[in-house]
């Protein structure tokens, strides 16, 4: 049986070996990605769930994030009609 060159070989095993460190690498950036998107998820439900706790304490405002000043947000007539 023909044989390719042991040069040729080691390069086909030098090539498959950065092949599959670079996709254990994406796995691992993948399931990190996965980790993350979860913990995102969580803080954005506080996020929601807080602003629900402002506005039943202050009603529907604005806050400005620098001085924790607000005002309220005016209704247009076509809104309080729905």
């Amino acid at each position: 049986m023909s044989k390719i060159t042991d040069e040729q070989l080691d390069k086909l095993h030098k090539q498959q070996t950065a092949l599959n460190s670079l996709l254990n690498k994406i796995g691992i950036v993948e399931s990190n990605k996965h980790a993350l998107l979860h913990e995102l998820a969580g803080v954005n439900k506080e996020v929601e769930e807080f602003k629900a706790e402002l506005e039943k304490e202050y009603g529907s405002v604005n806050i400005n994030l620098e001085t924790g000043e607000y005002s309220k947000i005016e209704q247009d007539e076509s809104d309080k009609e729905d």
